[in-house]
């Protein structure tokens, strides 16, 4: 009986050290990819769509040419007019999305005030890519 209290004392020991840590790894992922992406819409706000492109990540480009990229933004964001805010509503890391290829990601989603549209919602997906976090994916509605 004292023999399984101390290897159950143990396991919960282990537990307690390891979920913190894997809890601050994807908390690291998350804040990284954050950065990648406020970096990379600073590009796309300054009206700056081809470094925006060659800063994205590979699959991001193996979609969409970089003209075809241009034209689209342009579309979606010319409209709404300058930024006025952008907050973070939510962080989610995942290794599996729709559509996509295994790997590392993080969807965000941005509470975002335009000049023409008070209220919208920019989803930016960062992913792992050749080890550095580049947006795969950028939806406004």
């Amino acid at each position: 009986m004292m023999k399984l209290m101390n290897i159950r004392t143990c396991c919960l020991a282990i537990l307690l050290v390891v979920v913190p840590l894997v809890g601050s790894a994807a908390e690291g992922k998350q804040e990284a990819a954050k950065r990648a992406a406020l970096e990379w819409l600073v590009l796309v706000d300054a009206m700056r769509y081809e470094a925006a492109w060659k800063e994205a990540a590979s699959l991001f480009k193996a979609q969409v040419s970089t003209s075809d990229w241009a034209k689209a933004v342009a579309t979606a964001r010319s409209p709404l007019g300058d930024l006025v805010a952008r907050h973070l509503i939510s962080a989610t890391y995942a290794t599996s999305l729709p559509g996509a290829p295994d790997g590392e990601y993080v969807v965000l989603q941005f509470q975002t005030g335009f000049e023409n549209k008070a209220q919208a919602v920019e989803t930016v997906t960062p992913m792992l890519d050749e080890g550095h976090w580049r947006v795969s994916g950028y939806y406004i509605r």
